[in-house]
């Protein structure tokens, strides 16, 4: 008897839909998958076959082949677990319907037939609806993920002899997690709690204004300072300032993390912006994605949101120059045999790091005293194409001891906040229709028509560019970050003050 199911394999942060035929026959007792399975997808035979018992049904003492049509895509992953194992069912007679091209199935078959979360439901779900597919017959922990994609029936099972009822009985399941939830714009709420608040700084006014504006217009930034000046702690509270997410961001942050295996079970749209802070030690394929079954890499999962570098000049060079393509073009393309996987990558780049490898280069109360080879051989190790690309760069010196005990505080990060929003909704209301939403990401035709200098502000900038030898670049982004605070002060027009300020945080490079 032959059953065909369906189900999907995930590559990149896109979903494939694949068939699964299963065939049972009489002849010695065998279970054969073809069709590019992994390892994972071949022990599967073991678990879906002590399941099946372990939940009460016959397993067929007979010839048992699986295949997974398309034959040229890669299977990878134990969500095949619950398809193949209805598969024989249905094949067995167990499931009434032995064709079942209405529901797409899938999750990880335990040993006492549960059935377990897996990841990239969500990209799986939306290629569901696109396909035209009714409904999902899935993990109970992924249900929430599922329902985001409005237009799907979603059967939530905790087990295979609940998934046996829910295809035979389908009344009894067809309740399920509620749709597409909320408006298009997720809300922004008053406060984030638990979110280190920027109320915690003292001093660096400078630093703080950097902050600002690099929030406002999604630009990197570079704090410089010695060490216990503060950088790491400001650089953690810069995620308290973003905008909420929009409900299309929460998507692409959500369906990586999905990719990732990173949601909890349970867990449905992701609504605050991420924040990724890895090691120094990281390698290229970790920070970037890669693999043979390429995977979202630190780049991807900090994606609409932050990736900090602490200590960035401890990083190796060769994983530092993997940045400079993402921060360009806001997405990673992995190339494989057979594939080409996209991730998306429209991060905040912020780095942090010493003046010096002891740390004290210009510091009034403290001696440097590195060599001024070992000071070029230290700074050397961030390249000039990469220092290009940070918008700003400001020094964050050591804060006088006096102004420890300072209980005032400075303004909390909702206040900071709300002025972002509302430069950030101008940006969003100005590049409307043009596929972008903040000035971080103005292309050259785009630069020309909303970045216009007058006069006085053109003189500024070039007389800058000839004594600082800014790069076509640096030109560029020093018209950005001007137009961002152009933005956040509310004005229309680029004038000189905007120019020379986003000046001020060019001159430290």
């Amino acid at each position: 008897m032959l059953a065909t199911l369906r189900t999907a394999a995930v590559f990149g942060v896109e979903a494939c839909p694949v068939h699964v035929e299963v065939d049972v026959s009489f002849g010695f007792p065998k279970f054969t998958v073809v069709g590019l399975p992994d390892t994972a997808v071949r022990e599967s035979g073991e678990r879906v076959r002590v399941a099946i018992r372990n939940s009460g049904f016959e397993y067929p003492p007979h010839r048992i082949t699986v295949n997974l049509s398309p034959a040229d895509v890669r299977k990878v992953g134990a969500s095949f677990d619950l398809p193949i194992a209805l598969g024989i069912l249905a094949a067995s007679g167990v499931v009434e319907r032995r064709h079942i091209p209405d529901r797409l199935l899938l999750g990880e078959l335990s040993l006492d037939g549960s059935i377990q979360p897996t990841r990239g439901v969500l990209p799986i779900a939306a290629a569901a609806r696109r396909d035209g597919v009714a409904g999902l017959v899935l993990p109970i922990g992924n249900a929430s993920e599922a329902a985001i994609v409005e237009g799907l029936e979603i059967t939530a099972v905790a087990s295979l002899a609940d998934a046996v009822r829910a295809l035979n009985e389908p009344a009894a399941f067809r309740a399920g997690p509620p749709g597409r939830p909320g408006a298009p714009v997720l809300p922004c709420p008053p406060g984030l709690p638990g979110q280190p608040d920027l109320a915690d700084v003292r001093g660096q006014l400078l630093a703080r204004r950097a902050i600002e504006i690099a929030a406002a217009g999604g630009h990197n930034l570079l704090l410089v300072g010695p060490p216990g000046g503060g950088k790491t702690m400001m650089a953690r509270r810069l995620a308290g300032v973003l905008p909420p997410l929009s409900f299309d961001e929460a998507l692409e942050v959500t369906a990586v993390h999905s990719v990732a295996g990173l949601l909890a079970p349970g867990a449905g749209l992701q609504t605050t912006r991420p924040f990724r802070a890895p090691h120094h030690t990281i390698s290229n394929a970790a920070l970037v994605g890669g693999g043979s079954q390429p995977r979202p890499g630190e780049v991807s999962l900090a994606h609409h949101g932050v990736l900090f570098l602490d200590e960035m000049l401890e990083f190796s060079r060769h994983v530092l120059e993997v940045l400079r393509q993402p921060l360009e073009e806001g997405r990673v393309a992995i190339a494989r045999t057979a594939r080409t996987a996209i991730f998306p990558a429209r991060f905040m780049l912020v780095g942090a790091m010493n003046p010096c490898p002891c740390g004290f280069a210009n510091d009034p109360t403290r001696e440097c005293r590195c060599t001024p080879m070992l000071l070029g051989r230290y700074r050397d190790r961030l390249s000039g194409p990469l220092r290009d690309r940070l918008d700003l760069t400001v020094d964050v010196p050591a804060l006088p001891i006096d102004a420890l005990g300072d209980s005032s505080g400075g303004e909390p990060s909702a206040a900071v906040r709300a002025r972002v929003v509302v430069a950030r909704a101008r940006q969003i209301a100005r590049y409307a229709g043009a596929g972008i939403s903040t000035n971080v990401e103005l292309s050259a035709p785009l630069l020309t028509r909303h970045c216009a200098l007058d006069g006085a502000a053109r003189a500024v900038l070039l007389a800058a560019a000839r004594k600082l030898s800014l790069s076509a670049r640096g030109y560029d982004r020093v018209r950005k970050v001007a137009r961002t605070i152009a933005d956040l002060a509310g004005d229309d027009r680029l004038t000189a003050d905007h120019v020379a300020e986003a000046l001020q945080f060019r001159t430290t490079q």
